[in-house]
């Protein structure tokens, strides 16, 4: 992945830095503004990480310590770090074997008086059954937040994710479809939420530095309960609003590679294309190859064997319950078996904007040569 940044985002910096608003202030509104008007959400709340809009959600929304959160087990440690933040705790599910979401089939077995909220992630790029996991969660007296950190331009059902009427947080680490360096945004179509999201991004002070300074006269804020540094900054809206006006055209790019991408591994016995069930959009902020169960070949030996080749590609997504942080908690492979197959039958391959055709033909016959040396 290489995130596109060009002389533009640089420029846009001056303005930034010569008013002399460095800090959050008018750039984060228009960011703000911008990014939901793109996915048609009434609001858009922009924070420091995706990490900290998902705490936010979490806090808002009334999840409290003790409370258990459901969630994939494969997936991000910081999905549980905002879990943790809100006191509390992850109950990891198994996953889609064709999505590598979170399974909405095995949600409710998992479902105990202590579970609180489903934290649902639309991994790679790709919406999960948002509709099904609502069924669960309504029937269930659950709150949901969707984590679509790397889904933005992904839809369900034919609307971005975060029009769905979910409270949806993003990410702009550089890792994902636009980047402000670090950043992260909460989206949600309940102005009650949306405010206190902006209160509680702010140290808990009821009035911004925004307001303050368009005021006449003295205003001075009022502290009604404890907040957060969760800030972003106007020189990273800056940014953000330069790679808002590339938004469609990167869609475009990574659609057309994916197309491209596809179509090649279909003449790769060994090797499948990414799964796009009827209802999603792929935004394809990565591209996951899935090696065939009948195939020996492992991504360990092809990662390497692609490097050699000066291709970066990098393992699928792992296990969390592996992690030595949670070697305590009791979780085994048996519980996963999903999530471990994948992890062990996956691997990811280059796919960005400005990734040329002579590039992707390069990396398609590169993986077949590393096919054929292996079964040689």
């Amino acid at each position: 992945m290489k995130p596109w940044l060009t002389e533009e985002e640089w420029y846009s910096l001056k303005e930034v830095i010569l008013s002399g608003w460095v800090s959050q202030g008018p750039k984060v509104q228009e960011f703000e503004n911008a990014v939901a008007s793109f996915i048609g959400a009434k609001h858009a709340v922009a924070v420091n990480s995706c990490t900290s809009a998902i705490h936010l959600a979490f806090r808002i929304q009334g999840v409290e310590y003790g409370d258990d959160v459901i969630l994939a087990n494969t997936t991000c440690m910081a999905n549980v770090n905002a879990i943790k933040m809100a006191g509390a705790n992850p109950v990891f599910v198994d996953i889609d074997e064709d999505t590598y979401n979170l399974d909405p089939a095995l949600i409710e077995r998992a479902i105990t008086p202590k579970t609180k909220a489903i934290l649902n992630i639309d991994q790679i790029g790709l919406a999960n059954d948002l509709d099904a996991i609502s069924e669960i969660a309504k029937k269930n007296n659950l709150i949901v937040v969707d984590d679509a950190a790397t889904a933005l331009g992904g839809k369900y059902k034919g609307k971005y994710l975060g029009a769905n009427g979910l409270v949806t947080t993003y990410s702009f680490h550089p890792r994902k479809m636009i980047t402000t360096g670090e950043g992260g945004m909460l989206i949600t179509d309940d102005e009650n939420i949306a405010e206190r999201a902006r209160v509680l991004r702010s140290a808990g002070a009821s009035v911004s530095d925004l307001e303050r300074h368009k005021a006449k006269g003295v205003i001075v804020q009022k502290y009604y309960e404890n907040g957060y540094n969760y800030r972003m900054t106007d020189m990273q809206a800056a940014i953000g609003l330069i790679q808002m006006k590339k938004i469609d055209k990167i869609i475009e790019e990574r659609a057309k590679q994916a197309e491209f991408f596809n179509k090649e591994l279909e003449n790769i016995d060994e090797l499948a294309a990414p799964f796009v069930p009827s209802y999603a959009t792929h935004a394809y902020s990565s591209y996951l190859i899935k090696i065939s169960d009948k195939s020996k070949i492992t991504p360990e030996f092809i990662i390497n064997k692609m490097a050699e080749k000066n291709i970066s590609c990098r393992f699928g997504i792992m296990p969390l319950h592996n992690e030595p942080y949670f070697e305590k908690d009791g979780w085994n492979d048996a519980m996963f078996p999903v999530s471990c197959k994948v992890a062990d039958k996956t691997f990811f391959i280059p796919i960005f904007p400005g990734l040329t055709e002579e590039n992707m033909k390069f990396i398609i016959s590169s993986l077949k040569s590393v096919i054929s040396d292996f079964k040689a």
